[in-house]
């Protein structure tokens, strides 16, 4: 083993598969969607080169900026429920009654795909046989809510599968980043008095740091290039109403066929993933990890 790590020779023939993997999946078509976002392109005929138009015209388009913000809301919303699914994995990796049974429920929307799930909500939130409207009624409220109409509620309404959608894997990493603390620390604190809420606040959630800045991130960044449920439920409307950057790119480079627009979109949500990753790690970057074994 000692001669093959000193060849280096054959630590690039290693390597070589993965990198090419790599750079033909992702390295590439970043390269390549910058380029397209300085062309005007139709998707078929010939490019002709337009330097920063594109962009210069995403800058002043009012309607992107919606989507944007619609993003953002998204992204704000996907981070402040990981302080619900932290809260579920704390119930859970304890000794709770039931816990066996939720460690199962949990799970279920990871096996369901994103089309499936969109098709069950459409079900829920129908406005004449929906299960929600016909609970309102059931309790004297109003039965007749256009949840996937009304431009006012249309973004929690699908904010709500979205963050169900996800619950399973953010409850997963957290359930095993807590079940992966030695108990010696955990009964350690019993001893010296410590109740449930202070082994909680002082003891697992500083041990989980470092992975709640993981979850932190993949929840912000994924929420702002998120596509496929709005997609199927509402395809961005009514009116633009739930229209996210990601939908907005799809519209201009499918349905108005300006693929120069929607790669210049694509690569400036790229430059935004990067920023805000960027921005949380500085910001959560702290001296020492906390260490244990």
């Amino acid at each position: 083993m000692d001669r093959v790590m000193s060849n280096k020779k054959m630590i690039a023939l290693y390597v070589l598969p993965a990198f090419m993997l790599i750079l033909a999946l992702i390295y590439i078509p970043i390269v390549l969607t910058g380029y397209y976002g300085l062309m005007r392109w139709d998707g078929i005929g010939a490019m002709a080169f337009i330097g920063l138009d594109n962009y210069s015209r995403l800058v002043q388009d009012a309607d992107f900026w919606q989507s944007a913000y619609h993003s953002f809301l998204l992204a704000l919303f996907s981070a402040a429920s990981l302080i619900g699914y932290l809260a579920i994995a704390l119930v859970l990796s304890g000794d709770v009654k039931g816990a066996n049974l939720l460690r199962k429920i949990y799970l279920v929307p990871m096996l369901l795909s994103s089309v499936a799930i969109a098709q069950l909500w459409l079900k829920i939130y129908h406005p004449t046989s929906g299960v929600l409207n016909s609970f309102l009624t059931s309790i004297g409220g109003s039965g007749s809510v256009e949840w996937l109409s009304n431009t006012k509620i249309v973004l929690l309404a699908i904010f709500i599968p979205i963050i169900w959608q996800y619950a399973g894997f953010y409850i997963l990493i957290y359930y095993a980043a807590l079940k992966n603390i030695p108990s010696s620390l955990i009964e350690a604190a019993r001893i010296d008095g410590a109740n449930p809420w202070q082994i909680a606040f002082r003891v697992k959630i500083p041990l989980i740091a470092n992975v709640a800045k993981v979850t932190v991130v993949l929840a912000i960044v994924g929420s702002l290039k998120y596509f496929d449920l709005i997609y199927v439920m509402t395809d961005g409307g009514p009116n633009g109403a739930s229209e996210v950057m990601a939908s907005y790119m799809y519209h201009q480079a499918f349905r108005s066929f300006d693929f120069g627009y929607g790669s210049a979109i694509g690569f400036f949500l790229l430059l935004i993933c990067l920023v805000i990753t960027w921005l949380i790690r500085k910001l959560t970057a702290s001296g020492d990890d906390i260490q244990y074994s």
